[in-house]
């Protein structure tokens, strides 16, 4: 088995208390059934507390508060079970989260997700395109080696020379696709037709679609030229995570237009903040990538909707 990763992978750790998004609030939290089964061995006030917060069924789940927060995140934004137990009593999602894998026949991928605010600071923050590592042997069906081939040459093609966009164009070209010709009001329109939980989300995209026209991306990249970086570090995550999703469906070039209307939306977003604001910094948009992710990524249903779209 071969274990596949980005570099700047082994950099990612959990700022705890510090991060301005805990994972801990918002989101139905699944509890393995090993560590269901574990934590109703626990004794003391501890064991009541996980017996009297775990659901029955046939999926295990903390029940939320009213807030919406996990029972055991405490006024500190800390995790009582890691400060009561130990890190390693966590169940599986919280020990993972916000990692992804893409499994192979003999090959695993793991990943950052942008939902978590520190790992889309990591990938945004990059002063290159990320590289891959790895360990391990592996032996893959032809169509997964056809895949991680067609990739290769795209990460090649996205690390070339000329404007972003000439480049993503040029990607694209190579399976008989253009970029969607669609403007950041149309864009604003399709994902508010979209599964949403963040009133922040909606309120970005109502702005997007009421005044789209005042982003200019050319004057925004004229003005931050330093911001390039990051929007082809944001490209290089999306292919590298959906594009192997092609090898369920056939479909590679949806997975590609996913990766471009991502980068075109979030760099529309952005330069539309400026023009609102006068303001574009680091926090900004950062937020909105994680917001993003959170919104689009983490919803099936939105995922699903957007292939079936831009196939």
């Amino acid at each position: 088995m071969k274990n596949i990763y980005p570099e700047y992978y082994s950099a990612f750790c959990c700022t705890a208390s510090a991060c301005g998004h805990t994972c801990c609030a918002g989101w139905e939290i699944d509890v393995d059934k090993k560590t269901a089964a574990r934590y109703k061995k626990v004794g003391g006030d501890m064991g009541k507390r996980l017996k009297s917060a775990l659901s029955g069924g046939r999926q295990p789940h903390f029940i939320l508060k009213a807030d919406e927060r996990c029972p055991f995140l405490n006024g500190d934004n800390l995790c009582d079970i890691i400060l009561e137990l130990g890190e390693e009593s966590l169940c599986g999602i919280c020990t993972d989260h916000p990692r992804f894998r893409t499994f192979m026949s003999d090959r695993t991928e793991t990943g950052l997700g942008l939902c978590c605010e520190e790992a889309a600071r990591l990938l945004i923050t990059l002063p290159a395109l990320p590289r891959l590592a790895g360990e391990g042997q592996e032996k893959l069906s032809d169509d997964e080696t056809a895949m991680l081939c067609a990739r290769s040459a795209v990460f090649r093609a996205l690390a070339a020379q000329g404007s972003l966009d000439a480049r993503l164009q040029a990607v694209l070209s190579r399976f008989g696709a253009s970029m969607p010709g669609r403007s950041l009001g149309d864009w604003a329109r399709v994902y508010l037709g979209l599964e949403r939980m963040d009133g922040a989300w909606t309120e970005l995209l109502t702005a997007a679609l009421r005044d789209g026209d005042r982003a200019d991306a050319a004057l925004f990249d004229r003005e931050f030229p330093e911001a390039r970086q990051g929007y082809e570090n944001l490209l290089w995550y999306f292919i590298y995570r959906h594009f192997p999703e092609a090898l369920a469906d056939g479909d590679a070039v949806s997975k590609l237009r996913f990766a471009a209307v991502s980068y075109e939306l979030l760099h529309g977003l952005d330069a539309l903040v400026w023009a609102q604001t006068g303001k574009f910094d680091l926090a900004g948009r950062i937020d909105r990538a994680r917001l993003y992710s959170a919104e689009v990524e983490y919803s099936e249903e939105s995922m699903d909707a957007l292939f079936d779209l831009l196939c």
